[in-house]
């Protein structure tokens, strides 16, 4: 207390100025309406710069509710697109389902090693079993290789080990998408397409029919460039992946129903032979 009062004493001049400072600036504001208009106004100002803020914290922290959201709504218009159903109301849907989609995150990526693994946050729990496709918005990004009751191992197509069917785009022609040059994490090759095949830079590669594991037309990417191999006759294709493997973050997990049948059945006829 005697602390106070001697700031009080040792302050006094000051105080008094401030207190007599406040006291005109009231008398100033209620007397005119030019310096009452203008501290609204200030007042106004300050405190919308308050709301606006709180208001932009508020949606930052909603955004993962959003972004779920989206990706909750994408898995259903992929298991809709995957199954060939028609998103019109005024048409008959089909009612076969060949496909299911479930979504998922990654929680760690590799993209320098020549044998890259992707982690995601689902597993056992969730249904995912080795051989399931993975691919993200914009394009494939590997296969489930191994699983835990909540987590599961990605074979990213950037790997030596990874080889996908593929085709180029509205065309029945297809090959082998693989990773031959293990130094650019941003293009993979696409090899045995036929020399007969037109090419042109820029043509869109996609998933083939070929496969059990993803469904036909899944985008991968662009031709960049390509060669011809003379002694062979097919074509060695540059192609720039569409997904940006260095920055993935939403997946959707491919579950074919007609898989395990399918198989059985190719394993039955080739022991028949």
């Amino acid at each position: 207390m005697q602390q106070i009062i001697n700031f009080l004493i040792r302050y006094k001049i000051f105080l008094l100025y401030l207190f007599l400072l406040l006291i005109s600036c009231i008398f100033t504001f209620q007397s005119h309406s030019y310096h009452q208009s203008k501290f609204l106004n200030s007042s106004n100002y300050i405190s919308g710069s308050i709301y606006t803020f709180s208001d932009n914290v508020t949606s930052y922290f909603g955004l993962r509710e959003e972004n779920n959201k989206l990706v909750e709504e994408n898995k259903r218009l992929r298991d809709k697109l995957f199954n060939n159903v028609v998103l019109s109301p005024s048409l008959i849907d089909s009612t076969s389902v060949d496909y299911e989609v479930v979504r998922g995150r990654v929680i760690n990526n590799s993209y320098a090693d020549q044998r890259n693994y992707i982690t995601i946050n689902k597993g056992k729990n969730d249904s995912i079993v080795q051989d399931m496709g993975v691919i993200t918005d914009k394009g494939i990004l590997g296969i489930v290789e191994n699983t835990s009751d909540k987590f599961s191992t990605v074979q990213s197509i950037l790997s030596d080990k990874s080889n996908i069917n593929a085709k180029i785009k509205n065309s029945n022609h297809f090959g082998s998408l693989v990773w031959e040059n293990t130094t650019d994490y941003n293009v993979v090759q696409l090899i045995d397409i036929p020399r007969l095949v037109p090419l042109t830079i820029g043509d869109t590669i996609v998933t083939g029919a070929m496969s059990s594991i993803f469904p036909e037309n899944i985008p991968i990417g662009t031709i960049k460039r390509f060669d011809l191999d003379n002694s062979k006759s097919f074509y060695f294709i540059d192609v720039e992946l569409f997904n940006d493997m260095t920055n993935i973050g939403n997946i959707y997990i491919i579950r074919n129903l007609n898989r395990k049948e399918v198989l059985e059945l190719e394993a039955e006829t080739e022991a028949n032979d």
